[in-house]
C-alpha cells in the first residue's frame, strides 16, 4: 500500500504561490465542431436542468425538455464524433502492430484508414436516403421538424468523413498512424 506524502507548506509560502503567472491557455487545437458541440452540450444541460427542477421543485414538469435534451444529446453524440476522428481518439486495438514487420503494419494501417473512410461515406449516404424519407415528421412535444435531428447527424457523418479523408492524408504524409505508433500521438502536458 502506498503512504501519502504531505510536504508541510507556511502561510506564508501558500500566499506567495497566488503571485505566480497563471499557464497560457491554448485553445488553437479546437475545431468549429468543437465549439458548436459545447453549446449544443450546454443547452442539453439546461434542458436537463429545467426538467429536474420543474419536475422535482414545482412539481408540475415542463413534457418537452425531455424530448429536446435527448436530441441535444443525439447531436451531441454525432458532432462529438468529429473531434475523436480529427484527433484519432475513437477506441482502436494497435496490439497486433507491435507484433508484425514494420511493413506489414503500415499495410494494415492504410487499410484501416481506407475503410474507416469508406464506411464514413456510406453512412453519409445511408443518412442522406433516411432524411429523404423521413423529413416531414415533426417531434412529438413541441412543434419543430424531426429533421433537425436527422441533419445534425448527417452533418456529423460528413464532417467524420472530410476530418478521417484529413487523417489519411496526414498518415501517409508523415508515414505512420497512431495505430503504428500511439506512443507520437501521446500529449504529456505539464
Amino acid at each position: 500500500m502506498s503512504k501519502e506524502i504531505h510536504t508541510p507548506i507556511t502561510a506564508e509560502e501558500l500566499a506567495h504561490s497566488f503571485d505566480e503567472a497563471a499557464p497560457d491557455i491554448d485553445i488553437s487545437h479546437y475545431a468549429i465542431e468543437d465549439w458548436v458541440t459545447l453549446a449544443i452540450f450546454w443547452l442539453m444541460a439546461g434542458c436537463v436542468f429545467l426538467q429536474f427542477f420543474t419536475r422535482y421543485i414545482l412539481n408540475n414538469s415542463y413534457a418537452w425538455t425531455e424530448e429536446i435534451a435527448i436530441n441535444c444529446l443525439i447531436a451531441v453524440v454525432f458532432l462529438g464524433a468529429v473531434m475523436c476522428v480529427r484527433v484519432s481518439r475513437h477506441i482502436q486495438v494497435d496490439v497486433l502492430y507491435h507484433y508484425v514487420p514494420a511493413k506489414v503494419a503500415r499495410v494494415l494501417a492504410i487499410f484501416v484508414d481506407l475503410v474507416r473512410v469508406g464506411f464514413l461515406a456510406y453512412a453519409c449516404w445511408l443518412m442522406w436516403r433516411y432524411v429523404s424519407i423521413v423529413a416531414d415528421e415533426r417531434m412529438v412535444t413541441v412543434d419543430l421538424p424531426r429533421s433537425i435531428v436527422f441533419y445534425s447527424v448527417m452533418a456529423g457523418f460528413v464532417l467524420m468523413l472530410f476530418r478521417s479523408i484529413q487523417v489519411f492524408i496526414a498518415n501517409q504524409r508523415r508515414g505512420y498512424s497512431v495505430l503504428e505508433r500511439p506512443e507520437e500521438f501521446q500529449k504529456i502536458e505539464d
